[in-house]
């Protein structure tokens, strides 16, 4: 039974996929979105709202910490500079996966994860109505 084993094994080692996740968070912060498996998508999200909430701190320890886990000093900069500032009014749900289509190869199901826009705000303040 794996009860309480979080994330994916996504059949790697525990380095590869350590690495793979550092890899894919560092070029969703550069690129803006990365097209991806559905499965690595959903796990890249966790880490990437992890560090865009490290960035929204503007601490030392916080950018320690998320130096810790992106790869590049560009990265890192603009996480702390564009990125994260973008979300300060919102809590949680920096990303979005949208399903494109099946890989071509062996049909695997392709996704694209990006940052939802920072300008937008959530639309459960627009849900209040006269009950």
């Amino acid at each position: 039974m794996r009860h309480l084993k979080a994330g994916r094994k996504l059949g790697r080692t525990s380095a590869h996929r350590k690495a793979m996740m550092r890899n894919m968070v560092t070029s969703l912060i550069v690129h803006g979105r990365v097209r991806t498996t559905d499965t690595k998508a959903k796990e890249v999200r966790r880490y990437a709202e992890k560090v865009v909430t490290l960035g929204k701190k503007q601490t030392l320890a916080a950018r320690r910490r998320a130096r810790a886990f992106v790869r590049t000093d560009a990265a890192l900069s603009r996480l702390f500079n564009e990125v994260a500032p973008g979300f300060a009014a919102r809590n949680g749900g920096y990303t979005r996966i949208v399903k494109i289509s099946r890989r071509r190869g062996d049909a695997a199901p392709v996704s694209m994860i990006e940052f939802v826009e920072p300008d937008a705000a959530p639309a459960a303040e627009d849900a209040s109505g006269d009950n």
